[in-house]
C-alpha cells in the first residue's frame, strides 16, 4: 500500500509537471539581446553549459565565422551549406564577421531551431535560408520518417564552396557518416572545403558508442558520444575522395577534434 501510494504521488507529480510545461513554455521568450544582436534564448541552445552564457554563445559564433574566413576562404561571394544548424550560431557569426553572403543554406532535424532561424535571421537576411529535414536520429529526431542511410540532400551538384558540420558526426554511426561523405563529394565545388568536428582518438576501436569513462565523463542516451579511431575515419574520408588539409586535436566542444577537408586531385 505504501509503495502504491508513493507511485501515485510520483505519477501525479509528473502529470502536473507536463501540464505546467504546456502552459509555461509558450510564454517563455525565444530571444535575448546581446550588444544589440538577437540571440536564441538559453533554453533553445544546444552544446551544453558552455553556450548558456550570452557572451560565450556570441563569441563562439564569431570564432566559427572567423575560422571559415581563415581556413575555408569564406567571403561575401561564398555559397555555404551547414548540416545541423541548431538555433543559428554560425549564421549569427557570419553576419557579424562577413555580412550577407551569396548563399547560406542550413538543414536541421530540429523543427524548433529551423523555425527560430527562419523568423529571426531569414526575414532580415533572405540569402540565409533554413530547411527542416525529417531524418531519423535516435538522439535528436526519434520519429523521423527518412532514414539517415537513404538521405539525398535536395541541392544541385557542385552547389557549395563550404560545407560545415559542428558536432554532427559526433552523434552518427559509420553508416550515416558514409552517406554524408558521399553527398559532400557530390555537392562540393572542386575548390571547396569541408569543416567537420568529431570525437577522434588513436589506438581505440574503429567506432565506439558512448565509450565508458571517456574524457572522465558519463555518456548516456542514444548516440550521446560516437568516438572514432583517427586512422579509421580518415580512411573513410579518403575513400570518398577527400584529403585532410588540417587537423586540430581535442580543441572543440567536449573534446572533439576538427577536420578541414578538400577534394583529392583538385
Amino acid at each position: 500500500m505504501v509503495w502504491r501510494k508513493v507511485n501515485l504521488i510520483t505519477c501525479a507529480g509528473r502529470f502536473f509537471k507536463r501540464v505546467l510545461n504546456l502552459v509555461v513554455n509558450p510564454l517563455r521568450s525565444r530571444t535575448v539581446h546581446y550588444g544589440g544582436i538577437i540571440l536564441p534564448a538559453k533554453h533553445l541552445r544546444f552544446g551544453g553549459e558552455h553556450f548558456r552564457k550570452d557572451k560565450d554563445f556570441f563569441d563562439s559564433a564569431c570564432r566559427e565565422a572567423e575560422r571559415l574566413v581563415q581556413h575555408c576562404g569564406l567571403t561575401p561571394d561564398s555559397r555555404v551549406l551547414e548540416i545541423g544548424c541548431g538555433p543559428g550560431r554560425l549564421p549569427i557569426g557570419i553576419l557579424q564577421k562577413v555580412g550577407d553572403v551569396r548563399q547560406y543554406i542550413a538543414v536541421d532535424v530540429d523543427r524548433k531551431s529551423v523555425e527560430w532561424c527562419e523568423r529571426y535571421i531569414h526575414r532580415e537576411h533572405p540569402t540565409f535560408t533554413f530547411t527542416y529535414i525529417d531524418v531519423a536520429n535516435p538522439r535528436y529526431n526519434k520519429k523521423g520518417k527518412i532514414s539517415q542511410t537513404e538521405i539525398r540532400l535536395p541541392f544541385a551538384d557542385l552547389a557549395f564552396d563550404i560545407i560545415y558540420l559542428y558536432s554532427v558526426f559526433s552523434h552518427l554511426t559509420r553508416e550515416d557518416v558514409t552517406v554524408y561523405c558521399r553527398e559532400f563529394q557530390r555537392l562540393l565545388h572542386p575548390e571547396g572545403k569541408v569543416f567537420i568536428t568529431a570525437f577522434v582518438e588513436e589506438d581505440v576501436p574503429n567506432m565506439t558508442v558512448n565509450p565508458q569513462d571517456y574524457q572522465g565523463r558519463r555518456w548516456t542516451g542514444p548516440l550521446h558520444c560516437v568516438r572514432y579511431n583517427r586512422e579509421f575515419i580518415e580512411q573513410l574520408y579518403k575513400e570518398h575522395g577527400f584529403v585532410v588539409e588540417r587537423f586540430e586535436y581535442g580543441e572543440e566542444t567536449e573534446g572533439q577534434s576538427a577536420y578541414y577537408l578538400s577534394k583529392a586531385g583538385r
